[in-house]
């Protein structure tokens, strides 16, 4: 459906003190993180610091902003979120685009001439939105490939633009070079350029625009709040993702205010209260491969554990920059039909609800410190925020050695890494051993927590933005 008009989404995500972080930070931290944020408010006043991407749930980038930008909005500056308007011919083939960098190839590799015109309308309709709101003295921040379009017309009006890419690869194939020659064309005009990790920095940009800014979490978030194993029992048993008796379901929401679980998974079952569980948490995406964590399961782990597997993801059509999550699912729940029973009943695929974004966090949270092992078996990832989540509760972490996980987990240390994520049998004895040595499996959750507190919390991202912004201004 073509657009009519480019009526972008503005995301009120409101304001928090970064005073929330000075007990964690300790006096030495705390110090240089304050008089930091002082200073680009100081920067800043008058001018209003802009963040575009194509979803405003669903997603790291997504998850991303809405940790940090009411940081910035509590410290007084004037940052803000808006969200592109696509069709659906659109996003399909942004989604190719995502594919293309991460070497993989979809149905036809090539971007064909009638694709490119349909990118450059829908580019052109945003921009002439994004126009109409911006200042030349303002500053933009774009994310990812589906914005890369956005990057000429508000550069040539004065605006300075940061374009951010959240994907790639450590060894790039032609499939992803050219797909970064396609994009690159878009993006001259850009004041800089941001990066997860040097590997991922392509050809394209001169080595003054290139910055590398790895992305964080926020301990703060409704996501990963502490939760007491009650109210973890509570949350899962009311969404639908554990048995159990029926409790009070209630989290603490940004502002305070206490929510209640009022939406159940869609599941092909429930584990048992006092289940073993080993669980992944990401979009139903080819490259996170669902597919493979099933197969590794049933035939590596479930013969010599009595655990449970469940893959949780979003319900499938609440994301709309991501057209291929229906057909991922659906060949998911088709490989796990044809399992035997006895391993069939123990995988538990979880479409978690995505009415309230808040809800889902807490599912998620509770469903991640439930976990007895959290695996992220992904083929290829930017940076793998679910890991850093997971580490933060001091969970025990099997992912494959792939980009941006390789950044947070020192293997055997703050959790396990496998060379290749492809081996199922190497990824499923890991996983059994941890199973069975849980003094093992403490040890790298105690220090993956702190590997989270000193490297990847929301001070540090905030630091490393500011300067980069002033730079650019």
């Amino acid at each position: 459906m073509a657009l009519t008009k480019a009526s972008l989404e503005s995301v009120d995500v409101g304001s928090a003190p970064i005073d929330r972080y000075r007990e964690l930070m300790g006096p030495e931290g705390w110090g240089p993180f304050e008089l930091s944020m002082r200073e680009f408010a100081d920067q800043m006043r008058g001018r209003t610091l802009w963040n575009v991407n194509s979803t405003s749930r669903g997603g790291g980038v997504a998850e991303l902003l809405a940790a940090l930008i009411p940081y910035d909005r509590g410290a007084g500056i004037d940052e803000r979120w808006l969200v592109i308007q696509g069709s659906p011919e659109f996003f399909a083939i942004t989604k190719k685009i995502h594919m293309l960098l991460h070497g993989v190839a979809p149905d036809g590799s090539e971007i064909t001439a009638a694709e490119l015109r349909q990118y450059e309308q829908v580019m052109a309709r945003n921009a002439t939105g994004l126009l109409e709101q911006i200042k030349p003295d303002d500053v933009v921040l774009l994310h990812d490939p589906q914005t890369a379009g956005l990057v000429a017309p508000l550069s040539s009006r004065g605006v300075a633009v940061i374009w951010r890419s959240h994907v790639g690869v450590d060894q790039p194939n032609e499939m992803v070079r050219n797909a970064w020659k396609f994009l690159t064309p878009y993006m001259n005009g850009a004041s800089a350029f941001v990066f997860s990790r040097r590997a991922y920095v392509w050809d394209g940009p001169d080595g003054s625009r290139i910055h590398i800014i790895a992305p964080c979490i926020d301990p703060f978030t409704t996501k990963n709040r502490d939760l007491a194993p009650d109210e973890v029992a509570r949350i899962l048993v009311a969404g639908g993702a554990l048995r159990g008796t029926d409790g009070e379901p209630t989290f603490l929401r940004q502002d305070g205010s206490k929510g209640r679980v009022m939406h159940r998974a869609t599941t092909s079952g429930a584990p048992p209260a006092d289940a073993r569980l080993v669980v992944q948490v990401s979009r139903w995406d080819r490259l996170k491969d669902p597919i493979g964590v099933a197969e590794a399961f049933a035939r590596h782990i479930a013969p010599k554990t009595d655990a449970w597997l469940v893959l949780a993801g979003p319900a499938v059509d609440s994301v709309d920059d991501d057209p291929e999550q229906p057909q991922v699912l659906s060949d998911l729940q088709a490989m796990r039909d044809r399992l035997r029973p006895e391993v069939r009943d123990r995988l538990v695929v979880a479409q978690l609800p995505m009415h309230d974004i808040e809800e889902n966090a807490a599912i998620v949270n509770a469903l991640q410190r439930r976990a007895d092992v959290v695996v992220q078996k992904s083929l290829a990832e930017g940076f793998g925020l679910t890991v850093a989540e997971a580490m933060w509760k001091a969970r025990p972490v099997v992912a494959g050695r792939v980009g941006g996980i390789e950044d947070q987990v020192e293997d055997q240390k703050s959790g396990i890494l496998i060379d290749d994520p492809k081996d199922l049998e190497a990824f499923g004895s890991a996983v059994v051993g941890l199973l069975q040595d849980r003094e093992k499996a403490g040890a790298l959750g105690r220090e993956a927590r702190l590997r989270v507190i000193r490297e990847f919390l929301a001070p540090r991202h905030l630091m490393q933005q500011a300067r980069l912004v002033t730079s650019v201004t």
